[in-house]
């Protein structure tokens, strides 16, 4: 949703590696592998196929640990499945590879906000604007900053933006959101006004949607959400919340309409088969309504065992490339043992026993995250 503030996942405490031993190739192939590593890794992000991305970053940034590019993709990817420390671990590589480039302290300083560290936030954007104080991104970098810690800062911080670049429409949109968490909805609606009045995006009609609903106004909440996905067709969130709403007006055609189509678009999060089961249930159709609800704790809990299967993957990928090559092994065994069908452990563990020498158990783990992944081949030397 562009640069709102909707956080999703909590964060994650884990490791991240940061330092790796040369590779009996040398610094060189070392580097030629990263490059390949990472270029296969920007390729299967375009595919959608994050999971396999992540494996093939991390053995990216397991053969170049200072490289920037690296280590903020990487960032990235933790970040997306929740990782935060992690994340956040890979962004300060990354920072201190290339401290002036500003995407690379902006993606640290919003996974600080969102890992629980806001105050290194607010210092951090405090020091960039310091830098370039009528530089209105730079404040609006602070207003981020500020805006889970303290309100009424962010309030003046993106008032300030709106000074400095009056046609700032994300200024203007997170604006809104801090005065949505205050409570100043009326208030909150007129800044939605105004930014949808410079530029139509998906996201305010959301968040206007949202608001309308929680009002009671269902009518307003139904047209604002169905302008969201006019202006985005896939934008499952505004899907979903349509479905919800036409749920609470009872209209079961549809808001099964709806949650069908949030399905579609994002058919791993739960709460849109649960959803969807209770319309089903609502208007009768008890079998229908079964199948969804089954499917939706069926969802709620591979995620719970995938996600724990993260973090054992995460630090034994740690310890893989810090050279503990036992304590790796043993880690990416306790992953797959939480969760038998998450292919990145797999691969990391074909890694691991390819270093230490077991080729054909390295062939097989390979070959195992190959079959749970078909983008998670064997990396391949120089």
């Amino acid at each position: 949703m562009g640069a709102s503030m909707a956080f999703g996942w909590l964060p994650v405490i884990l490791g991240v590696c940061i330092v790796a031993p040369q590779s009996p190739a040398g610094p060189d192939a070392s580097i030629v592998r990263a490059k390949r590593a990472y270029a296969r890794a920007v390729e299967l992000e375009a595919q959608k196929n994050d999971a396999a991305a992540l494996s093939v970053l991390w053995e990216a940034a397991g053969l170049a640990p200072r490289n920037p590019d690296i280590q903020n993709r990487l960032g990235e990817a933790l970040e997306r499945i929740g990782a935060l420390e992690a994340a956040i671990a890979a962004y300060r590589v990354a920072v201190s590879a290339s401290p002036d480039a500003r995407k690379l302290s902006n993606n640290l300083i919003l996974a600080l906000v969102k890992g629980g560290q806001g105050p290194e936030a607010v210092e951090r954007a405090r020091a960039l604007v310091t830098l370039a104080p009528d530089d209105p991104d730079r404040y609006f970098t602070l207003g981020l900053a500020q805006s889970e810690q303290d309100v009424n800062g962010a309030l003046a911080t993106f008032r300030r933006v709106l000074e400095l670049a009056p046609r700032h429409t994300l200024a203007r949109y997170n604006l809104a959101l801090v005065l949505k968490r205050s409570d100043r909805l009326s208030d909150a609606l007129e800044e939605l006004d105004r930014a949808l009045a410079i530029e139509p995006r998906p996201e305010a009609y959301y968040t206007q949607g949202v608001i309308y609903w929680h009002q009671g106004d269902l009518e307003r909440a139904v047209r604002a959400l169905r302008e969201a996905v006019a202006a985005e067709p896939r934008y499952a969130e505004a899907y979903f919340a349509l479905g919800s709403v036409l749920k609470a007006k009872r209209d079961w055609p549809g808001a099964v309409a709806a949650l069908r189509r949030a399905i579609v678009l994002r058919p791993d999060l739960p709460a849109g088969h649960y959803t969807l089961g209770q319309v089903l249930r609502l208007r009768g159709d008890e079998k229908a309504a079964g199948t969804a609800l089954d499917h939706a704790e069926r969802l709620r809990r591979r995620g719970q065992l995938d996600q724990e299967a993260t973090v054992w993957t995460s630090v034994g990928t740690q310890k893989l490339d810090a050279g503990d090559l036992s304590g790796a092994l043993a880690l990416f065994r306790r992953a797959i043992s939480v969760s038998d069908g998450y292919a990145p452990a797999y691969y990391q563990m074909g890694r691991t026993l390819q270093r230490l020498g077991e080729d054909d158990a390295s062939r097989r783990a390979f070959a195992r995250a190959a079959e749970l992944n078909p983008s998670l081949v064997a990396p391949r030397n120089p």
